[in-house]
């Protein structure tokens, strides 16, 4: 493979990932501290791309990155103290039980208000083309080339030239970004450290003053945010339609178990693996017979749970139960 290739396919790669950590690691927060795991979660993302179409059409891109994340942020914490602090003393199932039915009616809902194919939400003008251009000689060396740089390409006599898109980067930096707060305000501030406390040893954060309840639905409405945002990107990256809530549900429950089940490190982990993973198979000419390792790019994560569940049932960085 030739040297731009690879790193056009590693920094694909690591989009994939950063975008599929922040999801999961929203994911990973809501179970980590109120021990429920969210069926509803993709559909959040769903509604973070619908969301973002709607805004952006009427007032721009930029706001739609604010907006749409606190909207969803408020609607979750809405349906964390109606409906989940009211059936939280029948125990986890029934909390499944109830995002595995909110997931449902999310899907009606935006079928009903967008219908059922996909809608036009793509990236703004200053973000639609490529960043930067790979460009390698037939004659060796590389070359950095700002934007699409096509008479520069042709100039060079390029063997290869390849464009990473602006909103894959924009993406990546508003991951990192995002991202770095978190890790920051969960270690640094005062709500972080009560929450890392209320993780532990909740009814002595009740007993301190701290209230509780209320924290579970910060965190579960943090968590709701973080899916819309990697929905906000990710529907214009891809296709916003009210099925691609679907798989992102398979995969992200994937990564959250092949790392261990509420841990933060082993969502990251996992995420920037998958991302690598998924981008180097596409990118790929190898085939096993007549089947390309691109036809079963989607398929592999799935074999890695498998695995994983038959060797380390706990994941890579989850504790044994005891």
């Amino acid at each position: 493979m030739d040297l731009a290739l690879w790193l056009i396919t590693l920094l694909n790669g690591l989009s994939i990932g950063l975008l599929l950590f922040m999801l999961a690691s929203g994911l990973t927060l809501i179970y980590s501290l109120m021990g429920v795991l969210n069926f509803a979660h993709a559909g959040f993302y769903m509604l973070g791309a619908y969301a973002a179409y709607a805004i952006s059409g009427a007032i721009g891109f930029g706001a739609a990155l604010v907006l749409a994340p606190l909207l969803i942020a408020a609607t979750g914490a809405l349906f964390e103290r109606q409906v989940l602090r009211r059936i939280h003393h029948h125990g986890p199932m029934a909390q499944l039980l109830a995002t595995f039915g909110l997931s449902y009616v999310i899907a009606e809902v935006v079928a009903l208000a967008f219908g059922r194919s996909a809608v036009p939400y793509a990236a703004p003008a200053w973000l639609s083309g490529p960043l930067f251009t790979l460009a390698q000689p037939a004659d060796g060396g590389l070359l950095l080339l700002w934007g699409a740089a096509g008479g520069l390409c042709a100039q060079a006599k390029a063997g290869v030239c390849l464009q990473f898109p602006a909103l894959r980067a924009f993406g990546m930096g508003v991951s990192l970004v995002i991202l770095a707060a978190l890790a920051l305000w969960m270690a640094r501030s005062r709500a972080g450290l009560v929450i890392r406390a209320a993780l532990t040893h909740p009814r002595t954060v009740q007993t301190l003053g701290h209230d509780v309840p209320r924290i579970f639905t910060a965190t579960f409405a943090a968590g709701c945010a973080l899916a819309a945002l990697a929905g906000v990107i990710g529907g214009a990256l891809r296709v916003t339609e009210p099925a691609m809530a679907q798989p992102v549900t398979a995969i992200v429950f994937a990564v959250i178990v092949i790392g261990g089940v509420g841990s933060i490190a082993g969502a990251f982990a996992v995420s920037i693996a998958l991302g690598l993973l998924e981008a180097a198979a596409v990118a790929s000419a190898y085939a096993i017979g007549d089947l390309k390792l691109s036809q079963l790019a989607a398929a592999l994560p799935f074999v890695l749970l498998v695995l994983m569940l038959v060797l380390r049932p706990h994941g890579l960085f989850g504790e044994r139960e005891a």
